[in-house]
């Protein structure tokens, strides 16, 4: 018997294609022809789609401290593992393997809920040695992803830091988040909390295939709108930039501005551990004419390598086509007239919780 690899097929609805081996796996596996057909009836039909499935876990803390000097925040608060939006650039796809599950397939289809994500935060927050600092929610993972709707684990959250005037920020590409105006917009007006919405392109087609179960491009400048005209400081980021694919950055930039956004931000793609083959295979279903070339300009930004850790130049890469990105985005932001004035959440107005069991004394 011939061992034919099958050819693989972009799954509908899906970034990513296969299940690849994590890296502490110790077998890699391929697909072959087994004789009966398999490789023509791959070849001929749509590869079929998958469920999503979810699975609970109990968290042990809720809040991650950062201490890397190219992040703007200080703490961190996930309340999912995996994302069924399925970004196939997603720099948090190399977590799954701590779970023993694929950062491709899996990462998209498997999803892990901290139910008890809000009853933890509130006793993190009643810790006598507790200090408020900058929190954001949904940094790894999108925290508006679709089973949120039933879950509300991240307005479970919300909640707890209303009660105790912590100051917050979210970032997320999901038009969910609008669900919770009536918690952010007061929030908000207090300088407890903003909002940054990610537009990758404005290319519909383009971000089906990206980010394939992410809101569309227009859906998330309306939310945009929506935060704008509730007072709810909002902002654009326009991340992942990826040469030769999403190259309409100045025009993002115009239309979240005209939406109301007033602070923007970017990030080049990076690519550290299973990503990098991870995009490869997109790159070669979507854009095989090209994806050496795009793959060429990459490394360019990272010294030659798929992915550079290093904190000077991780966020922004290095080089000629990493400055010519810096220098699009800068003027184009000052030309706009974003980030001329900072947002500044008070820290001050935080009120400790009390523990659960712990009565309030006001």
């Amino acid at each position: 018997m011939s061992d034919t690899i099958i050819p693989i097929h972009a799954i509908k609805g899906r970034g990513t294609a296969t299940r690849i081996a994590h890296r502490f796996e110790k077998d890699a596996r391929h697909a072959y022809d087994d004789g009966w057909r398999t490789l023509e009836e791959n070849a001929a039909g749509e590869a079929p789609r998958l469920a999503t499935e979810v699975f609970f876990e109990d968290a042990r803390s809720a809040i991650s401290s950062n201490d890397s000097p190219d992040i703007f925040f200080d703490y961190s608060l996930n309340p999912y593992r995996g994302c069924e939006h399925g970004c196939v650039y997603c720099y948090a796809r190399p977590t799954h393997s701590y779970l023993n599950l694929s950062p491709g397939l899996d990462f998209e289809t498997k999803i892990i809920a901290k139910r008890n994500i809000a009853e933890v935060l509130r006793r993190d927050l009643a810790k006598p040695r507790y200090v408020p600092r900058l929190l954001n929610i949904g940094s790894n993972t999108d925290c508006y992803q679709p089973v949120e709707r039933e879950l509300r684990l991240t307005r479970g959250v919300i909640e707890v830091l209303q009660q105790v005037r912590h100051p917050f920020s979210i970032i997320t590409k999901s038009a969910g988040i609008e669900r919770d105006l009536d918690l952010l917009a007061p929030m908000a007006r207090d300088r407890l909390a903003a909002v940054y919405v990610t537009i990758t392109t404005l290319d519909g087609d383009l971000a089906r295939r990206m980010e394939p179960r992410a809101a569309s491009p227009q859906r998330r400048l309306r939310t945009i709108r929506t935060m704008a005209e509730h007072g709810v400081p909002v902002g654009v980021s326009v991340a992942p930039q990826i040469p030769f694919v999403n190259d309409d950055m100045e025009q993002v930039l115009e239309a979240a501005w005209e939406a109301g956004a007033r602070s923007a931000f970017y990030t080049v793609i990076r690519l550290p551990w299973e990503l990098a083959p991870i995009f490869r295979q997109w790159l070669d279903l979507h854009y095989p004419l090209r994806a050496a070339r795009i793959m060429a300009r990459i490394q360019e930004m990272r010294g030659g390598k798929d992915y550079d850790s290093n904190f000077a130049s991780r966020m922004k890469g290095d080089g000629l086509w990493a400055d010519l990105i810096r220098q699009r985005f800068e003027k184009t932001c000052h030309r706009l007239g974003f980030n001329r004035e900072r947002v500044e959440l008070d820290l001050s107005q935080f009120r400790p919780a009390a523990s659960p069991g712990q009565a309030y004394l006001f």
